[in-house]
């Protein structure tokens, strides 16, 4: 029941919501009246007093809080309220119909005791649901997983760590304004959800290995307005379930940080990825590093903390991926910009990866793995389109790392750095792929040049280079080097021997078993160089 006190504008109104029996009553601010009215058609609030909750930083809380949430569902849902104060919790399970509300000022910290967390491993989290519709967690509070606790640094198979928040097949779930921060493993993981609006979320996760930020194998979702530091891969699209798809997902207007993947579709990939869209998304290093000194583990690294794929798409557990569009992405301090995979980790050959789009993108890479895009022979990545790219490559690479011998690595684990910590090109290696665009597209080296190829293609049916501002290997080799391909057209691009130089000159295109008659060249002045 709604009783408004005054009659004064929409901002200046208060609100008191109360059950039926005019008990438990608590004054709300008309802000939070409508953002719990969205969710819910009549509001009851539980809060601290009718519950006891104790916000003093010791006390276990965890009876008290999944009575109120209980209680709160079983009266035809609402909100439970917790003001400020730090609250000590074992496992809560949300239930149809809540919303968690955290005012400002209040922590839900998980408790340091392994046996607060009762559930198996996949299900273990502070915070859990379950088939349970119209959830939400609002507000500007913490949700402190109190990952580093000794109890979870043990082995995750060993009983598992907690993730922070976990909902399994829940419709309408909101979640706003809160910062989630110190997850035992996983941060946020949404399975089989339809109908997820995540907004002005702030995540932190360096507590433990494993700190992934937000993991999505839903539909309809949309998340925005947040910002990620993360230790693992900060938003990541996952798909272990091989008769669920995950579709119509919208990610914009985020920042994201780690020092991992940034924006990552896979590595499970049992399913499906569909209709997907990332856009206007700032991409740089996270603020600190637990578990990786990417220096000391990839040579060509010389900063400690550095991401590993701004964007990698992989589909290598027998699913797929079709209508996938990134756009308008600015990012930094990355070892690859762009990782594109379709592998047989699990057999199939069924799988597919094909219809992207990745457009309007800037990019300081900081590795000397170039971004690439591979399928391998019977399972051939196709139809995509890269358009409107600024690629600033660290360079460093040798004439001698043009004649690597690229393994195939059919059933790896799919990684920027799975063939070796270097490829024969510099800008993009494709392989065993067909419809392949590059367009509008400008490559530059900043800190020192490069010897390598800037493309190299392998066994690419229908690829075009239109448009491209290249700076030349410092090496003398061919700007584009092409093996075993078919239907190759090179476009109105305009080779530099310094970045930003104006003067067309340099070497572009030399080949192996690719035919002179499957390559049409238009407006060069330029060497081309036929071998085979």
């Amino acid at each position: 029941m709604l009783s408004k006190m005054h009659e004064s504008s929409v901002e200046q109104q208060t609100y008191i919501i109360y059950n039926s029996d005019m008990k438990n009553f608590r004054f709300l601010s008309s802000g939070l009246i409508a953002a719990v009215m969205s969710l819910h058609a009549f509001s009851f609030v539980f809060a601290q007093n009718d519950y006891g909750f104790a916000g003093d930083g010791k006390t276990l809380n965890t009876i008290n809080f999944q009575r109120a949430i209980d209680e709160c569902s079983a009266n035809g849902g609402g909100i439970v309220s917790v003001p400020a104060g730090k609250y000590v919790t074992g496992s809560l399970t949300l239930k149809k119909g809540v919303t968690l509300h955290l005012e400002k000022g209040a922590f839900i910290t998980g408790s340091k005791n392994f046996n607060d967390y009762p559930e198996p491993q996949g299900r273990k989290a502070l915070i859990f649901a379950e088939f349970a519709d119209d959830i939400g967690i609002t507000g500007e509070g913490v949700v402190d997983g109190n990952g580093t606790a000794w109890v979870f640094e043990r082995d995750p198979r060993d009983g598992g760590r907690p993730m922070l928040i976990c909902f399994y097949d829940c419709k309408n779930v909101t979640v706003t304004g809160i910062k989630m921060k110190n997850a035992g493993h996983w941060t946020f993981r949404l399975g089989r959800c339809d109908g997820v609006t995540v907004r002005n979320v702030h995540c932190e996760a360096h507590a433990n290995w494993n700190n992934d930020g937000f993991d999505i194998e839903s539909r309809n979702v949309h998340i925005a307005d947040c910002v990620l530091d993360t230790g693992d891969d900060a938003i990541c699209f996952k798909s272990p379930d091989a008769d669920y798809v995950v579709e119509n997902c919208i990610v914009e207007n985020c920042e994201i940080a780690s020092t991992c993947n940034f924006i990552k579709f896979g590595t499970a990939s049992r399913g499906g990825f569909r209709n997907i869209k990332v856009r206007d998304c700032v991409l740089h290093k996270c603020s600190r590093s637990v578990c990786y000194s990417w220096e000391q583990m990839l040579p060509g690294v010389t900063n400690t903390i550095t991401g590993i794929s701004g964007i990698a798409l992989e589909v290598v557990d027998g699913g797929f991926m079709d209508n996938i569009h990134i756009s308008d992405i600015v990012m930094a301090d990355v070892q690859t910009p762009i990782f594109i995979r379709l592998g047989r980790r699990n057999v199939s050959e069924k799988s597919w990866l094909k219809d992207i789009i990745i457009e309007n993108i800037s990019a300081a890479s900081e590795s000397l793995i170039a971004s690439s895009i591979t399928g391998v022979p019977g399972l051939r990545v196709e139809n995509v389109k890269i358009h409107n790219v600024f690629l600033q490559l660290k360079g460093g690479g040798k004439t001698f790392d043009t004649n690597m011998d690229v393994p195939e690595m059919e059933k790896n684990y799919p990684e920027n750095r799975m063939f070796g910590v270097m490829l024969p090109a510099n800008g993009f290696y494709v392989r065993h792929a067909d419809n392949i665009q590059f367009s509008n597209i400008k490559i530059q080296t900043t800190h020192t040049t490069d010897d390598r190829h800037v493309y190299v293609a392998d066994d690419v049916t229908n690829l075009e280079i239109k448009n491209n501002i290249i700076q030349t290997p410092s090496s003398g080799k061919s700007v584009v080097f092409l093996r075993s391909c078919k239907k190759v057209r090179l476009i109105q691009n305009k080779l530099c021997l310094e970045p930003m130089d104006t003067n067309c000159d340099g070497n572009l295109l030399d080949s192996e078993d690719t035919p002179e008659s499957e390559v049409e060249v238009q407006k060069y002045f330029t060497n081309i160089r036929w071998r085979g």
